[in-house]
């Protein structure tokens, strides 16, 4: 971590932001800090803005831990101040953390290593408004964030082409939709953690990720064990592939009609939630890693390439 000799480092935990899962952030943030305060750390909690250098150098943190999510804090935009700062922090670098954010060019990457990614493009906002741009069904989102934000299923007995929220970019991702099971597994430094089974009573969005019943998780998740393995295999030469580093979490649809074929990678998040019913917690907690051991580890793995 190169932190200084003092008992007690001074940890700046960044959560907030101005994205749009700075709620996410906020709770993932508070989380993070009581786990640390718990083991003893000097926390500071710091709401990221545009006063971020200023604060920062005021503070002089042994350490960032960063709990920001989506554009601005996970695309590596704070990473590069950090490492501007000389500043070591948790999770991935600047290039990794632009890369996975990038679901376009991340799939780029997998193919390039092998692993599995169903047919995707962008598209302009307008085409697909205008006429179904891929056979129904498929998936509508944006290509740079995360949580589920903005996520349209295009069903075969749609009418028409979606009509998206203004709030949309004007170029999005358009996927193909694979029908089956939501998988995830966390990789823990240069190991992969276990897998999840995520239940919904419908499409995982953003209200399934991180409302109180929003969704039902099974860990470890009760699939063949070559689909388990397949997945623990996949997330770690994902979290390799992009470059990543500490904490990530790789996302996955698995058609069981399809066996081993049908399992499909997502994306890879280099900033995976901490709240109360996030997946990367719930599975250090499955192999018997507590919340506060878990934001600990991500303190001391914290680093900078100065």
């Amino acid at each position: 971590m190169g932190t200084s000799s003092r008992t007690s480092p001074t940890v700046v935990v960044l959560l907030g932001g101005p994205s749009a899962e700075r709620e996410v952030s906020l709770s993932s943030g508070h989380a993070c800090a009581a786990a640390l305060r718990e083991r003893n750390y000097n926390v500071v909690e710091v709401d990221a803005g545009r006063d971020l250098c200023a604060i920062l150098t005021e503070i002089k943190p042994d350490v960032v831990l960063n709990c920001l999510h989506g554009r601005w804090g996970e695309d590596g935009c704070v990473q590069g101040l950090l490492e501007w700062m000389g500043i070591p922090y948790s999770h991935s670098g600047v290039l990794a953390s632009a890369l996975a954010m990038d679901k376009q060019r991340s799939k780029d990457v997998y193919r390039a290593h092998g692993l599995p990614v169903v047919d995707s493009k962008i598209c302009s906002k307008a085409d697909v408004m205008a006429a179904h741009v891929m056979a129904p069904p498929y998936v509508v989102k944006p290509n740079s964030e995360g949580s589920s934000v903005g996520v349209y299923l295009v069903a075969e007995e749609n009418n028409g082409p979606p009509q998206l929220d203004a709030s949309m970019p004007d170029y999005v991702m358009v996927e193909t939709y694979v029908p089956g099971r939501e998988l995830t597994t966390t990789v823990l430094g240069d190991r992969a953690l276990t897998v999840t089974d995520i239940l919904t009573t419908g499409w995982y969005d953003y209200d399934a990720k991180y409302k109180v019943g929003g969704s039902r998780h099974v860990v470890p998740a009760d699939i063949p064990a070559e689909i388990f393995e397949l997945c623990m295999d996949y997330a770690l030469r994902a979290h390799k592939a992009l470059g990543c580093r500490g904490v990530s979490r790789t996302d996955f649809r698995w058609d069981e009609a399809r066996g081993a074929a049908g399992l499909f990678l997502l994306e890879t998040n280099t900033q995976p939630g901490m709240t109360a019913t996030s997946l990367s917690p719930e599975q250090a907690q499955a192999g018997g890693m507590a919340f506060p051991d878990l934001c600990a580890w991500m303190v001391e793995d914290a680093s900078c390439s100065r």
